[in-house]
């Protein structure tokens, strides 16, 4: 802790440079990357750290990544120790108990050094498209992790600047796409040494006492900030429980997801006690992504227009005993750890009960990821192509809910555009608009999901790995859920049964002809097709006390439909496209 005197201009200088910083890593990844999921999806996550391991920087991405890579740093710094550390040094970590997340989400990271000092570190987080997994794309039904790829805890991938072709080797013989696995590799290294060279710069032209003084009223200033915002909220506690869908499991053996939310003053508390046990199934979340889900849901009650750092999140702390799904620990499954994406839902919803004025209804509540694989026809060489959807946000206080966002936990993520998809998988899309009546009914309507229809043109392999599509979102204040993810299979193949698994059965659902599922995996012909329709958001106020005259926009815009406006708002709408007063006051009178 330095104690020179610093102006608030030099302050604020050092603030923008270090954010600079980490922007330029971006940039840099994006512009290198090999695969769509990193440079079309912007699936990563880009920090830079103290010394100390405080949050200094960060450029906006997957927000699990954000939190993740705070606990990954830590572990990965206290696995290697610093005094194995040294100029030109890159490690790479994707041990998921340690690093936050899964297998393929792999973490490069560099500790850097000014005058033969450690001054801090540089982290870039990113999907791989393949190590070592038992699965193309993504691992559904693995009941450990080394079913899920090939594991490195915190291992020299660079020592002294250049790289270790051995490391290199096994990472180039356990994937099925090497190139494009080292290509972003070597993205993720082109981006932890942008960071590197930029936070030296820093120190060069100011010193190592400004910097450092400038750090600690950064810190100092984003924990002051965070609580008294803390201090704003009301006092209390409130518990909540979700549930995620399972693998093969029944309506009635469902994951339990519970948060316990208290705040005390200018402390904030989240407990996961009471959840699920650990489960045999990639479902299990580590506890770095636990800790993200408490940053995440606190940092938007508290700093939500800040640049991140560390300071932010002093006053927030986590607890979540032993054998619990929010703590998974080895040897347990994580490959599909979005688990953890209900489990934000689920701590809002906790806080919805103490604050409802400022926490709207609940989110469509998923990724809605449908990932493609298999040999690319004109290459001849195995391709993974994925495309995250949008889903509806729940609806508050005096507001709709927004229509077809990424869910939270992705604040920056796209999905990939259409041209580029049909370009790099033997696909067409037949449909992509927005979801009728998905949004959930209420004086302020939830947003609605999307529909996206694709159709096979090659033999090609596919898979979801979607959650809340057995369980129901919910609304706030008479408000209704909206209609949940679901996707739909067609095909008129005999053969159809044996050539896809679906792990989760959704036939329980109506939403047009073909199979519903949720979690799926299986080989898909040419002519057969994959309907993904998204979860829409919660409904905040009785449907009943919406204005008529919103509801017949709705209509017009095609977002609800005419029996919709009159069984779920009392809304009788004309055939020639009017609201009829005298029946509209009908049906709601006799509701």
């Amino acid at each position: 802790m330095s104690t020179q005197e610093i102006d608030a201009a030099t302050v604020e200088v050092v603030r923008n440079y270090l954010t600079s910083a980490a922007t330029e890593m971006q940039r840099t990844l994006i512009r290198t990357a090999y695969n769509t999921i990193i440079y079309e999806i912007l699936d990563f996550g880009i920090s830079i750290f103290d010394r100390d391991l405080n949050l200094i920087a960060d450029s906006p991405g997957l927000a699990l990544f954000l939190g993740a890579n705070d606990y990954g740093i830590e572990k990965a710094v206290e696995h290697v120790g610093e005094e194995n550390m040294n100029p030109g040094d890159v490690f790479i970590m994707n041990y998921p108990y340690w690093s936050g997340t899964h297998t393929l989400d792999v973490l490069l990271f560099a500790p850097v050094f000014h005058d033969e000092e450690l001054i801090g570190y540089t982290t870039c987080r990113a999907h791989w498209l393949d190590l070592g997994a038992k699965d193309s794309g993504y691992v559904l039904d693995s009941t450990d992790v080394h079913q899920e790829g090939v594991l490195f805890p915190g291992t020299k991938v660079y020592k002294d600047g250049e790289p270790d072709e051995e490391i290199l080797d096994i990472i180039r013989f356990n994937s099925r796409m090497p190139e494009k696995v080292i290509g972003d590799l070597n993205a993720q290294v082109a981006a932890v040494r942008t960071g590197e060279q930029r936070l030296q710069e820093l120190y060069e032209k100011y010193g190592d006492a400004t910097v450092e003084t400038a750090v600690d009223k950064i810190l100092d200033h984003g924990e002051q900030t965070a609580r008294e915002a803390v201090e704003d909220l009301p006092d209390g506690t409130w518990s909540a429980t979700g549930y995620a869908d399972g693998v093969h499991r029944e309506d009635d053996d469902l994951i339990k997801l519970r948060a316990e939310v208290t705040i005390d003053g200018d402390e904030f508390t989240v407990d996961f006690s009471g959840s699920s046990g650990e489960v045999d199934e990639p479902l299990n979340i580590p506890p770095g992504m636990s800790e993200t889900i408490c940053k995440l849901t606190f940092k938007t009650l508290t700093t939500p227009e800040e640049d991140s750092n560390g300071g932010q999140y002093e006053p927030l702390s986590m607890e979540v005993p032993e054998d619990n799904i929010f703590n998974a620990s080895y040897p347990a499954p994580t490959f599909t750890v979005w688990t953890g994406i209900v489990g934000i839902d689920v701590v809002f919803k906790a806080l919805a009960k103490g604050m409802p004025d400022r926490v709207p209804a609940s989110s469509g509540g998923d990724l809605a990821d449908i990932m493609l694989y298999g040999e690319n026809p004109e290459t001849g060489r195995p391709f993974v192509e994925a495309n995250n959807e949008g889903v509806g946000w729940g609806a508050g206080v005096g507001h709709d809910g927004e229509n077809a966002l990424m869910h939270i936990s992705e604040t920056m993520v796209r999905n990939i555009p259409i041209e580029v998809f049909e370009n790099k998988a033997p696909i067409r899309f037949d449909q992509l608009s927005l979801r009728e009546d998905s949004g959930g009914p209420g004086e302020h309507r939830g947003g609605l999901g999307i529909r996206r229809d694709f159709r096979v043109l090659e033999p090609v392999g596919a898979l979801s790995i979607i959650q809340k599509t057995r369980t129901e979102n919910w609304g706030l204040d008479g408000g209704q859920p909206g209609k949940k993810n679901v996707v739909v299979l067609d095909s008129d193949r005999a053969d159809f049964q044996d050539r896809v698994e679906v792990l989760v059965d959704n036939d329980h659902l109506h939403d047009g002809d073909g199979k519903h599922v949720g979690m799926f995996r299986g080989n898909f012909v040419p002519g057969e097709t994959i309907s993904n329709r998204t979860a829409g958001g919660g409904g905040y106020g009785d449907p009943f006390d919406r204005d008529p005259e919103l509801v017949l926009e709705d209509y017009e815009d095609g977002y609800v439909s005419r029996a919709a406006a009159r069984e779920q708002y009392g809304v009788a709408i004309t055939e020639d496209g009017r609201v009829d007063d005298e029946e509209t006051a009908d049906l709601r009178a006799d509701r």
